[in-house]
């Protein structure tokens, strides 16, 4: 029997974990045509400035850009950006819904990948970090990054 591939990273949003704690992640699927799905296999795919929006009890991502797919042809192109919905259950929606309203939170796209045939993208629950706690981030990264250049000249 054949193995299952891993996962295969397509986008992430690396600007996401530094500007937001996240506290809570979720799997969705997205809607997608034939040359957006083609486009994101081929990793034209860009998250840096997409956002989750949930209205009417649906999740969205908005302002994801898939590049066109050059091989559709003209007229069976798709709109680089475009609303896409994303595939949750329904009572995860409910829970994202209490939480934004609870907490206000937001809901930030983290990375978008393939798993088995489809394309997935891992959404978290994030609340919006201070000036302060980014500049504790910078200054953890740096020390981590100082210790292990001090550990590797040691061994």
């Amino acid at each position: 029997m054949a193995e299952k591939p891993a996962d295969t990273t397509i986008a992430t949003n690396r600007k996401a974990r530094f500007n937001y704690n996240i506290l809570d992640t979720f799997e969705a699927g997205m809607v997608l045509t034939g040359s957006e799905i083609k486009s994101v296999r081929a990793r034209h795919m860009m998250i840096s400035e997409a956002y989750v929006q949930v209205r009417n009890g649906e999740a969205w991502l908005h302002n994801a850009h898939i590049a066109q797919y050059p091989a559709a042809g003209p007229f069976g192109q798709h709109e680089t950006t475009r609303s896409r919905k994303l595939l949750l259950k329904k009572s995860q929606i409910t829970h994202i819904e209490r939480e934004m309203q609870k907490a206000r939170l937001t809901i930030v796209p983290l990375k978008v990948y393939i798993k088995g045939r489809h394309a997935k993208v891992l959404i978290g629950l994030g609340k919006g970090k201070l000036q302060a706690d980014r500049r504790e981030t910078i200054k953890q990264r740096d020390a981590d990054r100082e210790m292990s250049r001090a550990m590797k000249v040691q061994t």
